[in-house]
């Protein structure tokens, strides 16, 4: 059993998809969703699905005796953060190696970095006539949207979009291969061990 538990930040629609898709595997747990934001709709979500949820300020997410403390005590194997938006700490980034995972709305390294985020992103990819934009799935280290990509598809960026329209092709990618990216990455991380 593969133990797994979710940060996000905001309505928590790729939280959803990804409790969704591990319901129907036996052999991975959705433990918790840790949250930042008291009142982000991902922890109506969590509830919804019987999921454990918690919220958590900045001085506990940046102490190890809070955040990494639950992390063990739970007996975390992989960190998937769904739009979340703080900068992971070296105390949890550097206990869990490559077993954090995250997803950003844009081809890395391109419109990467603090800052880019949600509509900030697809504003920046139109703005720059960008002919396609896409997600990239990633591990996590203590930089934003440097760890090492794991996956990357691509989308059209069409001459009318708007950055609403950029993002709801930008959804359909993520729904499509965040849960099964994560599946993949997890079983083939196991082989190599």
């Amino acid at each position: 059993m593969k133990n797994l538990v979710i940060f996000a930040s905001g309505s928590g629609s790729n939280a959803e998809n990804i409790i969704r898709y591990f319901a129907q595997k036996p052999e991975f747990c959705i433990k918790k969703i840790y949250c930042n934001v008291p009142d982000a709709y991902v922890l109506e979500r969590a509830k919804k699905y019987g999921v454990p949820a918690q919220v958590f300020n900045r001085e506990e997410f940046r102490n190890p005796e809070k955040i990494l403390h639950h992390l063990q005590e739970e007996a975390t194997d992989f960190i998937i953060l769904a739009g979340f938006l703080w900068l992971m700490p070296p105390c949890i980034t550097a206990a869990y190696p490559y077993r954090i995972i995250n997803i950003h709305p844009a081809l890395l390294p391109a419109y990467g970095g603090k800052g880019m985020y949600g509509h900030h992103v697809h504003e920046a990819v139109i703005a720059a006539r960008e002919q396609e934009s896409g997600i990239t799935i990633h591990y996590v280290n203590e930089h934003y949207d440097e760890g090492a990509i794991i996956f990357q598809a691509k989308c059209p960026v069409l001459p009318a979009d708007t950055p609403d329209d950029l993002a709801a092709r930008i959804h359909e990618l993520e729904y499509r291969y965040f849960p099964e990216i994560i599946e993949k990455t997890i079983l083939n991380t196991e082989e190599e061990v």
